[in-house]
């Protein structure tokens, strides 16, 4: 096959890169410049997509010995995924942009170049397999061998078509370690390059700083489940359902126990805090469904609404049909075996059958 290899500069596309190679594929290397800040440097394991990476990139496929070029995406970027992260921030919702990028840049923008080129697929370091265990024997998308870097969740968007596009070399590496093992025994010089970590465009990890800056201040008031004042705030975007630090109330609860965020209402500005026990729920409500294989009701799953947290089963109780013209399915509910967390708005919703991804979808409501 005729590959376009994504090539981020870390150790992981690099081997990735390689191992197509390997496999027989005719590979050509691309670098997606992201930020529209040129003179971006790494800040020790934080932020991506930097000159450092680019130029670590060409020197990994000049190496390999496969064609490199660079495409900058920044615009494509910036309007896809940092103002949708704006954008439902200042909703009150915790969106993801890992997913979104991974939706809307990776698996969306590369892929109709890649196709317009003539690719055949586009091959990532991403952790995470594809076999043919589907219904029918189709491919289907499943968690990697190293559940520590599994990143299925994050992939899930994509849905069956960008899967059927797509490689990923590294789904059978059991350890990290394993991989940066690979790229010394290679000599492709980003073996033991540090992980990034955190989101690409906030490359110093304070988010609520970021938002502050892009949004400016909206002040509010921080309510208790009865309306009464407790506090102020200048922003509800830097405010999310189960976070308990930051709130700053100045004194405690009658009863002495933590308060957390129960919900954000960016109409009245209001900020609504209350005890731990109020943020549970076992019944989890999404909509922009991505299905990999039909969702009927009743069938059991297992749930995650974070990217490294805990799958938790459950059953489907209901399956909404997307209008004519719409998607296929508009939302799904499922009913938890027991109860979960900090659900917000916004998250992404990924369910499972084992190790096997069914669908992802957005979540909308917790009852």
């Amino acid at each position: 096959m005729k590959v376009l290899a994504a090539m981020s500069g870390g150790v992981d596309s690099a081997v990735a890169a390689a191992l197509a190679v390997e496999q027989g594929h005719d590979v050509v290397g691309v670098h997606m410049a992201l930020s529209k800040n040129r003179e971006q440097t790494r800040n020790g394991s934080r932020g991506c997509c930097t000159v450092e990476d680019a130029s670590d990139a060409r020197r990994a496929a000049d190496h390999i010995g496969i064609p490199y070029y660079v495409w900058d995406l920044s615009n494509d970027f910036h309007d896809l995924v940092v103002e949708d992260f704006l954008s439902e921030y200042s909703r009150g919702r915790t969106p993801n942009p890992c997913v979104r990028c991974n939706e809307r840049i990776k698996f969306a923008a590369l892929m109709d170049r890649a196709r317009l080129l003539g690719f055949d697929a586009v091959c990532t370091g991403h952790y995470a397999s594809i076999r043919n265990e589907g219904p029918k024997g189709a491919r289907s998308l499943h968690r990697s061998a190293n559940m520590l870097k599994d990143q299925s969740y994050v992939l899930a968007v994509m849905g069956p078509e960008g899967l059927a596009r797509s490689v990923f070399p590294l789904g059978d590496f059991a350890d990290k370690a394993e991989v940066r093992a690979e790229a010394d025994r290679r000599g492709l010089g980003v073996g033991h390059k540090p992980d990034s970590y955190d989101i690409c465009f906030i490359p110093d990890g304070d988010t609520r700083g970021f938002l502050e800056r892009e949004l400016g201040e909206q002040p509010g008031e921080i309510v208790d489940t009865d309306g009464r004042v407790l506090g102020e705030h200048s922003g509800t975007y830097g405010f999310t359902v189960g976070q308990r630090k930051g709130l700053n109330l100045g004194r405690p609860a009658a009863d002495g126990k933590p308060r957390y965020v129960l919900d954000v209402k960016p109409e009245t500005r209001q900020v609504v805090v209350g005890a731990a026990e109020l943020l549970s729920t076992r019944t989890l409500i999404a909509s922009d469904v991505v299905p990999f294989e039909d969702l009927d009701k009743g069938r059991e799953v297992e749930a995650q609404i974070r990217a490294h947290g805990e799958a938790i089963g459950g059953v489907i109780t209901s399956v909404e049909a997307g209008r004519e013209g719409e998607a296929e399915i508009a939302s799904v509910s499922v009913e938890l075996a027991r109860p979960i967390r900090g659900v917000a708005p916004g998250q992404t919703l990924v369910l499972y059958a084992g190790d096997r991804v069914l669908a992802s979808a957005t979540l909308d409501a917790r009852a």
